[in-house]
C-alpha cells in the first residue's frame, strides 16, 4: 500500500520560513520551500495499520554546503532517538570536467561545487547502524506528520508512506536470468576512471593524487596526477559517489574495481552497490574490501563472480559507506560504552577521583545493579570479539580492545573490593572503547578504476609487478632531488610580473586550498601573481632580519604583529586609503591585538574565545541547572563536589618553552575584564594588574584552585566525554572536537555564553577575552599595494567563506574554520541553535592589548598563580610581586624602543 501527497498540502507551520513554489526546478506542480528553523506539519489518513516506510523527494537549495538534517515526529513525538537526526545529502561534483595544471606540470586539484537536482530519499539511520531504511508503526486513522528544521533549507515536493521490498537473493536473480534468457556478453572490456566520478554526496569526496604506486592511471613518479578517489576521506556511514556507465551491449556482466584497503586491519571496508538507485541483489547491499597492502583487483564474487544484468546505454553505478554485517555490533558497543560510563559516574559519586586504597567503599552495596551490569557487558563483549573474528576471518588488535575490557569487568565482579583501586584503569579501558567505537566506524577505501566485463575478459594488472615496484621506488628517489616540495601551484616566472611572496605556516592541505582560490579568482582578476610557500614560522624573525622575508605572512600569533611594528618590520596598515572599510569586516575586539602607536599591523584570520560547555544528562541526574552567574556556579560547584564531579575552568598551563609566548589565562581576564578591569593603562605604559580590580580578580580565581579544589590540568573532550566533568569553560572550537571526537554522546551535550557578573542595573556582562591568529605585511614587502590586495582578498567575506567551507569540506566538521570575518562566520554551516549561542557570546568578546614587553605578562601572571595555589603564598602578595616584574620588562621595552620620550614618561 502506497500513501503519496503534496508537500504544498501542509497543515501548519511552526515559526518556518516555507513558501510555496511552482513548477521549480522541471518539477511540475507546487512544492514547498523549508528553511532552515521551525517545523511544518502534515495531517495523513492512514487507511490500513501497519509498518510504513517513508520518503521524500526534495531538492537541496543554496544554503551552507553542509547536510540538511531534520527531526521527525508523529502526533508530537519521536517515534524512536534515531528519528531526532534525520540528514538528507546535497549532491557535490567537480566544478569542471576538464583537470587543469599549474604551470609546474602538476595537476590541480578539481574544485567541488554542488550539482543539485531531485532526488528521492528513504528515512533512514544516518550512523549507519540500522542497514534497512526506518519502519513506522501507524493505526488507522489520522496522523500528524512533523518534519523540524536543524540545519540547512530544502524543497519538498512530496512525501510518501509505503512498504519498501526487500532486494531478492542472488541464487533467486540468477535463477530468473535462466528463466528469462539472459545471456553474458562476450569481448567487452569497460574501464571507469575513479577520479571521473559524475556525483558524491560530500565536497570531502573530491579526486586524489596517488604517488606511492605504479599501478594507478595515470601515473608519474615525480609530479602531481589526479588519478583515484575516496581514501580516507571516503570512511563515514552514509557517505557515496556514483559514476556514470555506458553500456555497448545488452547482457550480462561482472564488475571489478581496482582499489586500495590498506587502512583497516581486523575488520573490512563495507559498501552498498547500487545501479540506478537500486540494489541488483542482496549480497550487494554489504560489499567487503578486505584488508591488503597496495592496489588490487576486486571481482564481485571472487572466482565465481557475481554477473549482472545491463542494458544498452547510460546506468548510474553508486557505492556508499556501509556498516555493513558489522552495524549490530558496534551498536552493541556503544551501548555497552554508554552503560559503563553511567556505572564509572555513579562510582565516582561514592569514592570521587582519588580512592584510598585501604578503605571499603563497599560500592557494589551501594550500586545495588553494579555487579550484574558488569557481569552482563563482559558476556556481551566478548560474544561481540567471537563475532568480529568470524567476519574477519583471524584474530586482531580490533577485538583485543573487548577482551581486555571484558577480562577487568570480571576480576571487578569476582573481586568487589577492588573496584575503587581499579578506577583508574578501568577509565583508560572505557575510553579505549570509545576510541574502539570512533575507528570502527569508519570504513576508508580507494579506487582507481572500476571494470564493467564480460565474463571471459580479464581484468588489466599493468603496475602491480615486482620490477615495476622497484622501478617507481628508483624514480621517485631521484625526482625528490629535483623538487621543491615547499612551493605550492603556480610560481611566478616573469621578472615584469607584480607578484606578492606569502609565507604560511600550516598544513600542505591548507595552502594547497588557499593556492587554487587565488589562481582561480586573486590572480585571475588582479594580475597579481603570488608565490606561496609553506614554511616553519619560527624563520620569520631570523628571515627578515637577513632581509629574506616575505612580503606577507599568514596565519601567525597575536604577539607577533606589535613585537615587529616595534622593530619597524611591520608595515602600518592604515596608510591605505581603504583602510576603514576593511576593518569593518570584523569585530572591533578582533583588531585590538595588532593597535600600536596609533597603527594597525595585522587583519585578522580567527578570533576564538570560550563558551561554557555541559553535559544535559548528568545535569539532570543531579538535578542542579545551567549556570548564569558566578554565585550559580559557586553553588553548583558545591553539588558537584558532592558528587564527586568537577567544573572545568580553562586550563593553566605553562608554555612549552621559554621562547613561546603565553598569553593572559583566559579565565583570569574573564574575571578581570566582567569587572571593568584592563591589562594596561597609561596608553600602554605600565600593568594595571595591581589594581583593586585586577588584585580582586585574581584573589577570585586563585580561591577557585585553592577553596574548591578545581584541577588546574586535564583533558577535557575525554573526561566530557565520560560524564565526570560534565561541566566546563572551554574554547568555542572544542565544539568541533567533541562533534566528531565522541559521537555517542550526540543530542546529550550542548554549549551557552559563560556565566556572567551582575551590573548595577541587573544585567549580566559575559564579557570573554578572544584569540586568534592574523595577517602581516613586512615593512621589506616590494610592492605593498600588491600586497595590500593580497591582504584584502583574503580577509574578504567571499574568500573566507569559500575557504572555511573548502577545509570542512577537506577534512569534515572538525576542521570548521574559526574565521574573525562577521559575515563569513554567518555563512558557515552550524547548526541554527548552536549559531545563536555562540552569536550572543560573541557580542560580548574583548580582546587584549598588545604592548612591548607585553609577553612577560602571561608568563608572571602564570607564575603568581602558582605561588598563591600551590606555594600558600596570600594571592595578593603574588600578583603585586609579579606586577613588578611585569612593570619593569615593559619600562625596559618602552626604554629601548624610544616610546617613553614620545608619550612623555610614566
Amino acid at each position: 500500500m502506497e500513501i503519496a501527497w503534496n508537500a504544498a498540502d501542509y497543515s501548519r507551520a511552526d515559526n518556518s520560513d516555507v513558501r510555496m513554489l511552482h513548477d521549480y526546478e522541471g518539477q511540475p506542480g507546487p512544492s514547498l520551500y523549508t528553511g532552515e528553523r521551525g517545523g511544518v506539519e502534515w495531517t495523513v489518513d492512514v487507511p490500513k495499520a501497519g509498518l510504513y516506510h517513508l520518503s521524500l523527494l526534495y531538492y537541496p537549495v543554496e544554503g551552507k554546503s553542509s547536510t540538511i538534517e531534520r527531526s521527525l515526529r508523529i502526533d508530537g513525538y519521536l517515534p524512536f532517538e534515531e528519528a531526532a537526526y534525520l540528514q538528507f545529502d546535497r549532491i557535490w561534483g567537480n566544478t569542471k570536467d576538464e583537470l587543469e595544471q599549474d604551470n609546474q606540470g602538476n595537476d590541480l586539484r578539481p574544485k567541488q561545487s554542488e550539482r543539485p537536482g531531485w532526488r528521492e530519499a528513504v528515512v533512514r539511520d544516518s550512523d549507519g547502524y540500522v542497514r534497512e531504511p526506518f519502519q513506522f508503526y501507524l493505526d488507522k486513522g489520522e496522523h500528524v506528520l512533523t518534519l523540524s528544521a536543524s540545519r540547512e533549507p530544502m524543497v519538498i515536493h512530496s512525501l510518501k508512506l509505503f512498504h519498501q521490498a526487500e532486494p531478492p537473493t542472488y541464487d533467486q536473480v540468477k535463477q530468473q536470468y535462466e528463466k528469462d534468457g539472459i545471456l553474458p556478453t562476450t569481448g567487452i572490456l569497460l574501464e571507469i576512471q575513479g577520479e571521473e566520478a559524475y556525483a558524491k554526496s560530500s565536497p570531502t569526496l573530491y579526486p586524489l593524487s596517488e604517488r606511492s604506486s605504479a599501478s594507478v592511471s595515470p601515473y608519474s613518479p615525480s609530479k602531481v596526477r589526479i588519478n583515484t578517489i575516496g581514501g580516507f576521506n571516503w570512511r563515514l556511514p552514509g557517505q557515496w559517489i556514483e559514476w556514470e556507465l555506458d553500456v555497448p551491449e545488452t547482457g550480462l556482466y561482472k564488475i571489478g574495481f581496482r582499489t586500495q584497503q590498506n587502512f583497516v586491519r581486523g575488520i573490512y571496508s563495507t559498501r552498498k552497490l547500487s545501479i540506478d538507485g537500486k540494489v541488483p541483489f542482496e549480497e550487494m547491499s554489504r560489499v567487503p574490501f578486505r584488508y591488503q597492502s597496495g592496489y588490487r583487483n576486486d571481482i564481485l564474487g571472487g572466482e565465481d563472480p557475481y554477473l549482472f544484468h545491463l542494458e544498452e546505454g547510460k546506468h548510474v553505478l553508486r557505492l556508499e559507506v556501509s556498516l555493513g554485517e558489522f552495524a549490530p555490533l558496534i551498536q552493541e558497543v556503544e551501548n555497552t560504552l554508554l552503560n559503563l560510563n553511567a556505572m564509572y559516574r555513579k562510582i565516582l559519586m561514592i569514592t570521587g577521583n582519588s580512592p584510598d586504597e585501604v578503605r571499603d567503599y563497599r560500592v557494589e552495596q551501594r550500586i545495588p545493579e553494579l555487579l550484574d551490569v558488569f557481569e552482563g557487558e563482559s558476556r556481551r563483549l566478548r560474544v561481540i570479539a567471537e563475532r568480529l573474528k568470524q567476519l574477519a576471518g583471524q584474530s586482531s588488535d580490533q577485538e583485543a580492545v573487548l577482551r581486555t575490557m571484558a577480562d577487568q569487568l570480571d576480576e571487578m565482579v569476582d573481586n568487589p573490593d577492588t573496584i575503587p583501586r581499579r578506577l583508574n584503569a578501568y577509565k583508560t579501558n572505557t575510553g579505549g572503547l570509545g576510541t574502539w567505537l570512533q575507528q570502527a566506524r569508519e570504513q576508508p577505501l580507494e579506487i582507481d578504476a572500476i571494470y564493467i566485463a564480460s565474463p571471459d575478459r580479464k581484468l588489466p594488472s599493468k603496475g602491480m609487478g615486482a620490477g615495476t615496484k622497484v622501478k617507481h621506488e628508483a624514480s621517485t628517489f631521484f625526482s625528490s632531488f629535483f623538487i621543491d616540495y615547499n612551493r605550492i601551484g603556480n610560481i611566478t616566472d616573469a621578472a615584469d610580473q607584480r607578484s606578492v611572496t606569502v609565507w604560511i605556516g600550516s598544513g600542505r592541505d591548507q595552502a594547497n586550498t588557499i593556492k587554487s582560490m587565488i589562481d582561480e579568482t586573486f590572480t585571475k582578476d588582479t594580475g597579481i601573481n603570488v608565490d606561496l610557500k609553506l614554511v616553519n614560522m619560527g624563520t620569520l624573525l631570523p628571515a627578515t632580519l637577513a632581509g629574506q622575508g616575505p612580503d606577507v605572512a599568514m596565519q601567525i600569533g597575536n604577539d607577533l604583529p606589535v613585537n615587529f611594528a616595534m622593530r619597524n618590520a611591520a608595515a602600518d596598515l592604515t596608510q591605505f586609503s581603504d583602510f576603514g572599510t576593511v576593518a569593518d569586516r570584523f569585530r572591533s575586539s578582533a583588531l585590538v591585538p595588532y593597535q600600536y602607536s596609533e597603527g594597525v599591523y595585522a587583519l585578522p584570520e580567527t578570533q576564538t574565545f570560550n563558551m561554557l560547555f555541559y553535559r544535559k544528562d548528568v545535569l539532570n541526574e543531579i538535578g542542579v541547572d545551567v549556570p548564569q552567574t558566578w554565585d550559580d556556579v559557586a553553588n553548583l560547584l558545591a553539588v558537584l563536589n558532592k558528587n564527586h564531579m568537577a567544573f572545568g575552568l580553562p586550563v593553566v598551563a605553562q608554555a612549552p618553552d621559554q621562547w613561546t609566548t603565553l598569553p593572559p589565562n583566559s579565565m583570569y581576564a574573564t574575571l578581570l575584564m566582567q569587572a571593568g578591569g584592563q591589562f594596561y593603562r597609561n596608553n600602554g605604559l605600565e600593568s594595571d594588574l595591581d589594581s583593586k580590580i585586577g588584585i580582586e580578580a585574581f584573589k577570585k580565581w586563585s580561591e577557585y584552585y585553592t577553596d574548591y579544589k578545581l584541577e588546574r590540568e586535564y583533558d577535557f573532550a575525554n573526561r566530557f566525554r565520560t560524564g565526570e566533568m560534565p561541566i566546563g569553560i572551554a574554547d568555542y572550537t572544542t565544539y568541533n572536537q567533541l562533534t566528531v571526537f565522541a559521537p555517542e554522546i550526540r543530542g546529550m551535550w550542548g554549549f551557552v555564553p559563560v556565566p556572567g557578573t551582575v551590573l548595577e542595573d541587573g544585567t549580566l556582562d559575559r564579557t570573554v577575552p578572544s584569540g586568534g591568529s592574523a595577517v602581516l605585511m613586512l615593512d621589506q614587502a616590494k610592492d605593498q599595494e600588491a600586497a595590500w590586495e593580497f591582504m584584502k582578498w583574503w580577509t574578504s567575506d567571499e574568500t573566507q567563506t569559500g575557504f572555511g567551507r573548502e577545509m570542512e569540506g577537506l577534512m569534515g566538521a572538525a576542521a570548521r574554520y574559526p574565521t574573525a570575518n562577521i559575515k563569513a562566520l554567518e555563512q558557515l554551516p552550524w547548526p541554527v541553535d548552536d549559531f545563536e549561542n555562540l552569536k550572543a557570546q560573541f557580542q560580548w568578546v574583548q580582546g587584549i592589548p598588545e604592548v612591548p614587553g607585553g609577553y612577560s605578562t602571561g608568563r608572571h601572571l602564570f607564575n603568581a598563580f602558582y605561588r598563591s595555589v600551590i606555594g600558600q603564598v596570600e594571592p595578593r602578595e603574588a600578583i603585586m610581586d609579579s606586577v613588578q616584574y611585569i612593570q619593569d620588562e615593559i619600562y625596559n621595552k618602552q626604554k629601548e624602543f624610544g616610546q617613553l620620550q614620545e608619550q612623555g614618561g610614566i
